[in-house]
């Protein structure tokens, strides 16, 4: 099977686990949350945590930023949406898309090179990493690094380690995160760049190396009400994203928490 039939069966498996079905227009039901892929293992346990607390219920779409703003674009019925970027959510707010005034920095997160549970691959992420070398007769596995903030960031880090030019044309990029973070944890690439959290949450892979914070643009994840949110709940789920409660549902998934701080126009 081409490598390029595996990465879109494994972003097939990614939509169909990480995606919630939207609700029908005027049918009864919970918030619903658009937010990136890359924040599934932490908002399941959150959204988990306030359905028992307070007795109601939110509903979650994952997906690529890109892909999630675009839909909030033509008109889906989402109440928030988080980003893995600032530049989507910027995207949004320029087309009136969101209530700016809602608008707040909730997470950061950092980037690792990851390679399969029982690779022995060992090194040290720094200026020049002959990480071709390494990939043998294999591929990277990334995030598209046209659209995806992952696979954005992750180009990013490895242009300012001056190795792009040496992998651009040895890499299989997905349509997010989770589908990179798959094709490494199934071993069908040797090596891929997702985030710390994405690491975490599969045992199928381990962290090679962390890339210096440095290296890339910080990572932040900024959310906001939708403009054309109506539910009753919506400002209370916004809240509870960022309060003391879920904190340490956050941390446990290794997000640093930045917490409320609302940004301005970009």
């Amino acid at each position: 099977m081409r490598l390029s039939r595996r990465i879109a069966a494994v972003a097939f498996a990614i939509l169909g686990l990480a995606a919630a079905p939207l609700p029908a227009a005027g049918q009864s039901a919970g918030v619903v949350i658009f937010a990136a892929a890359s924040l599934k293992s932490a908002l399941d346990e959150i959204n988990a945590q306030w359905q028992h607390e307070s007795g109601r219920k939110a509903v979650i779409s994952y997906a690529a930023s890109p892909a999630l703003a675009r839909q909030i674009e033509q008109g889906a019925p989402a109440d928030i949406f988080i980003s893995a970027d600032l530049d989507w959510m910027d995207y949004v707010q320029q087309r009136n898309l969101i209530r700016t005034d809602t608008r707040s920095n909730l997470l950061g997160n950092r980037l690792v090179l990851i390679a399969p549970r029982e690779s022995r691959v060992s090194l040290t992420i720094g200026p020049g990493i002959d990480l071709a070398r390494l990939l043998g007769n294999g591929r990277l596995a990334m995030a598209d690094t046209s659209s995806v903030p992952a696979g954005r960031y992750g180009k990013a880090a490895l242009e300012r380690l001056g190795v792009w030019p040496s992998l651009q044309q040895r890499t299989a990029q997905s349509e997010n995160v989770r589908a990179a973070l798959l094709l490494v944890s199934r071993g069908e690439a040797p090596l891929g760049i997702v985030y710390r959290t994405d690491a975490a949450a599969d045992p199928g892979v381990r962290i090679v190396d962390t890339f210096p914070e440095a290296a890339h643009p910080a990572i932040v994840y900024p959310l906001a009400l939708t403009a054309v949110s109506r539910h009753a709940d919506a400002a209370a789920v916004l809240a509870y994203l960022g309060s003391a409660k879920a904190r340490p549902l956050w941390e446990k998934q290794g997000f640093i928490v930045i917490g409320a701080g609302r940004l301005g126009s970009s």
